[in-house]
């Protein structure tokens, strides 16, 4: 059954509090196979100024490498999306799990910034298949009567690996003066574990019958329906910010704390990143019972506060100020990536919620990939405060900007 596509309003869907059944296991093993994929990208951040003390370079090439993430991710989107629906999910999330081990591999063994930048771009491809494929199988997986409740497990499933990733390399660099090898030797591990895990699931391998997707170009934009794209819009309004958020205290996080600190500390810089997405994670919890309205402004709202908390960082030199920063902006995105998934997952039909789902990916993490890049040259030719506060302010003032336009809806 087609769900339905009403577009005048994002107040009528709210994400259940009591669902009518429980999602059973394979809903939640296709989520684990996205948390591993997730633990990943993330695991680096503690480790970027590792690197940057071994191979010697600036803030501009911390930034850049950062972004090559960013760059795969988006390249894959359009068309991991478009597969996934016209193919079905497996035959394109085993291959993306399995390049997420080269990449793993790849950061255990670089010498050079050209391997990092790689690895990077690699794992950026592996993480665009998983939004694409591995969020929507999750959903498939749960049913058509717990599609809100697979979207919060599959959103819960991202941010949790995007936390456990950071703490895990940041516990292991504090005990230890080399610490890149029993990182990736333990997210190669885990990733292993869920290639084989992805090899189980029982997706639908035959093509879909997806005749408005067999249209469309492979290598396209992806984009929703048109019935659906103000819902999309509305989306990337508020998730656009909440990611820029995360993605300056994920790239130049450990920096700016390692200036307000008088020296690094990678467990308190990953303890940091987990501890933002666990407040994206507790976000979501807490805001099940919510209309997706509301979700969306509150997003805005959290992202504006957290480029407050993190200009007065930076100002002040105060660390917890900078620890409320990346909570806030961990639960801006939660929020927002909540309220879109949770909109494309109740109103996009089933053949088009793989493309659906890299649109609103693509949506949030083009700009949060271009700020954090101006940003990391701007620290090299203004300063590491200068910079962050210019930062700071734009953000703050596109969220505000992004709240009046979602306000303007009708409820």
């Amino acid at each position: 059954m087609r769900p339905p596509s009403a577009v005048s309003t994002v107040s009528s869907t709210a994400p259940p509090t009591a669902p009518t059944a429980a999602l059973g296991r394979w809903p939640l093993a296709a989520a684990a196979v996205v948390t591993a994929v997730f633990a990943l990208s993330n695991a680096p951040t503690p480790l970027y100024l590792h690197w940057q003390a071994e191979l010697g370079f600036g803030a501009h090439t911390l930034t850049t490498i950062f972004a090559l993430y960013i760059a795969g991710l988006l390249l894959t989107l359009p068309v991991a999306g478009r597969l996934a629906d016209r193919l079905g999910r497996a035959p394109v999330l085993v291959p993306g799990v399995a390049l997420a081990i080269v990449a793993s591999l790849l950061l255990l063994t670089a010498q050079s910034v050209l391997a990092l930048a790689l690895a990077r771009v690699l794992t950026g491809v592996a993480v665009g298949v998983v939004v694409s494929a591995g969020m929507a199988a999750v959903v498939d997986l749960g049913g058509a009567g717990r599609r809100a409740r697979a979207s919060l497990a599959a959103s819960i499933a991202m941010v949790l690996g995007a936390g456990l990733g950071p703490l895990l390399a940041g516990a292991v660099a504090q005990l230890t003066d080399a610490p890149v090898a029993p990182v990736f030797a333990l997210t190669t591990a885990l990733l292993t574990a869920a290639l084989a895990l992805s090899l189980l699931l029982p997706l639908e391998r035959a093509p879909r019958p997806a005749a408005a997707a067999g249209r469309a170009a492979l290598f396209a934009p992806p984009r929703a329906p048109r019935a659906n794209r103000r819902q999309l819009v509305l989306g990337v309004a508020a998730f656009a910010p909440g990611i820029s958020a995360t993605s300056f205290v994920l790239a130049l996080g450990p920096s700016l704390l390692a200036r307000l600190l008088g020296g690094t500390s990678p467990l308190l810089a990953g303890g940091t990143a987990c501890a933002m997405f666990l407040a994206a994670t507790a976000s979501q919890l807490a805001a099940r019972g919510l209309t997706v309205r509301t979700l969306l402004l509150a997003s805005c709202a959290a992202t504006t506060l957290a480029m407050a908390a993190l200009t007065g960082a930076a100002c002040g030199a105060l660390v917890p100020l900078l620890v409320a920063a990346a909570l806030l902006a961990g639960a801006g995105q939660g929020l927002g990536q909540l309220g879109g998934l949770t909109l494309i997952a109740t109103h996009v039909p089933a053949d088009r919620r793989s493309e659906a789902n890299a649109a609103l990916s693509s949506g949030g993490y083009l700009p949060a990939g271009a700020l954090v890049v101006a940003t990391g040259f701007l620290v090299d030719a203004l300063g590491l405060v200068t910079a962050t506060v210019l930062f700071g302010a734009a953000l703050g003032a596109t969220a505000v900007a992004a709240a009046a336009v979602i306000a303007r809806e009708p409820r």
